[in-house]
């Protein structure tokens, strides 16, 4: 088991993140731990839509690249959340 640290943050973020982790019947420390590993790094995600091209025979271009972002920032914006 890693030893325990601390994160600052605002009473707002630290009440939400309290809310969310009990209405999962969790803490606060596994609420993060759960959201930290959910995300991906940009490193991950940039292997995923190399990977992701290859098994559909698509090279890696920069066209490619920037079709995917664009794509991706419409679904965001559909899903309500920030554009890329």
């Amino acid at each position: 088991m890693s030893k325990p640290t601390s994160i600052k943050t605002s009473e707002k973020v630290r009440d939400r993140l309290r809310v969310l982790a009990e209405e999962r019947g969790t803490t606060i420390t596994e609420l993060l731990e759960e959201l930290a590993s959910r995300e991906l790094t940009e490193a991950e995600r940039e292997q995923r839509a190399v990977e992701a091209a290859r098994e559909l025979g698509l090279q890696y271009t920069e066209q490619v690249q920037q079709a995917g972002r664009e794509a991706w920032a419409k679904i965001r914006a559909h899903q309500g959340g920030a554009v890329a």
